[in-house]
């Protein structure tokens, strides 16, 4: 008796799923758009973190300088 023969197809992931149904729905500039915009959000993040960070460095920096020993 011979196994039933296995299938070399991958499951299309949520995202591959989700870019389908995109590209049915909009038109290509519209999706080009769409990724640029999303693009400039994680930009943001990125940046809003940085600007946080850097903030956190300062003030520390600040907190250490008034506790340190003066000559």
């Amino acid at each position: 008796m011979q196994a039933a023969p296995v299938r070399a197809t991958a499951i299309p992931s949520f995202t591959d799923a989700l870019r389908a149904v995109e590209s049915i729905l909009m038109s290509s500039g519209q999706r080009t758009a769409r990724r640029n915009a999303w693009t400039s959000v994680l930009e943001d993040r990125r940046r809003a973190k940085d600007r946080v960070e850097a903030q956190r460095v300062l003030d520390q920096s600040v907190l250490e300088a008034s506790f340190a020993p003066r000559p």
